[in-house]
């Protein structure tokens, strides 16, 4: 071994670069395995979601708070909040049209064909007034609400957000949500029993135009029919139905669009997961209410 090998502290060259290789392995961080990411999911995901659970009724609670206050100390912003509704009901009324026309064409479709086959075609009104008035219209709104109006509302939002305007309205002791989403949620609060009556009516009169013309139904068999089955319950049922719907859709969306974060890729995950989010609560809203109406307002003829 020559001297020119030898290091200072008594290491060859080749121990000197051993070292260093495993300083840099030591370095990098290990990776995790797939069942060790499964259990830290496991055990953040239950907290996370409590804590989003409680955001949530702390929004809540905010806007009710404000909406009830600046109602009666007359502070309403009556300007932001009819602008907000025509804003919502732009984007909203055309598709609910639009969605109704098939979905009372396709209820007396189907059901048409199975009451021709046992003679009861009489009963075709009956289906619209159950199908539609019940079901399709609350869900039909609630569904338009979560894709047109969340979307609107979560870009709306997440682009201030990431532009620091929420920040600086706090800053300047501005609170966004009385600012911002208290006149969003009363606007769609507004417009939801608008939309849910435009399905109501265009998917009975679809399901008529259907009978009459394909199914040979005498449009007055089917007016008695839808009457006798179709309830003024059901129509307030539907109408709750969409309320709660949009104030579901309204609170989801302004969270995710006010926790929006990381530019305009935070802003398009922001209305993503309120679009998604919305639809699912959308359906376990309309099964629990569903069953509550089963519960205490069983069907029966008028």
């Amino acid at each position: 071994m020559s001297v020119a090998q030898i290091t200072t502290f008594g290491y060859t060259d080749s121990d000197v670069a051993r070292k260093v290789a495993e300083g840099k392995n030591n370095s990098q961080p290990r990776r995790r395995s797939v069942t060790e990411r499964a259990a830290a999911y496991a055990r953040q995901a239950p907290l996370r979601s409590l804590a989003t659970i409680g955001r949530s009724a702390q929004l809540t609670g905010a806007v009710v708070r404000y909406s009830v206050v600046d109602t009666i100390k007359l502070r309403m912003p009556v300007h932001e909040l009819v602008e907000q509704m025509w804003l919502l009901l732009k984007v909203t009324a055309l598709p609910a049209l639009l969605m109704a026309i098939p979905i009372g064409a396709e209820v007396s479709v189907q059901v048409g064909g199975i009451m021709n086959q046992v003679g009861a075609n009489s009963l075709a009104g009956a289906a619209s007034g159950l199908g539609v008035v019940g079901q399709g219209a609350p869900m039909a709104a609630g569904l338009l609400m979560s894709g047109a109006a969340a979307s609107a509302i979560a870009s709306d939002l997440g682009a201030r957000a990431i532009r620091e305007e929420i920040d600086a309205m706090r800053v300047m002791g501005v609170d966004p949500i009385e600012r911002l989403v208290m006149p969003r949620f009363l606007a769609m609060i507004a417009i939801a029993p608008i939309l849910c009556i435009i399905i109501v009516f265009a998917g009975v009169f679809a399901g008529l135009l259907i009978s009459a013309n394909v199914n040979h139904v005498v449009p007055g068999s089917f007016w008695q029919s839808f009457g006798a089955f179709a309830t003024p319950t059901d129509l307030a049922f539907s109408v709750l139905k969409a309320l709660i719907f949009a104030a579901i859709v309204v609170l989801i969306a302004s969270l995710r669009g006010l926790e929006a974060k990381g530019g305009p890729k935070g802003v398009a995950n922001a209305v993503n997961a309120s679009v998604v989010l919305s639809v699912f609560c959308i359906f376990m809203t309309n099964l629990l209410v569903s069953q509550l109406q089963m519960m205490f307002f069983p069907a029966r003829l008028a």
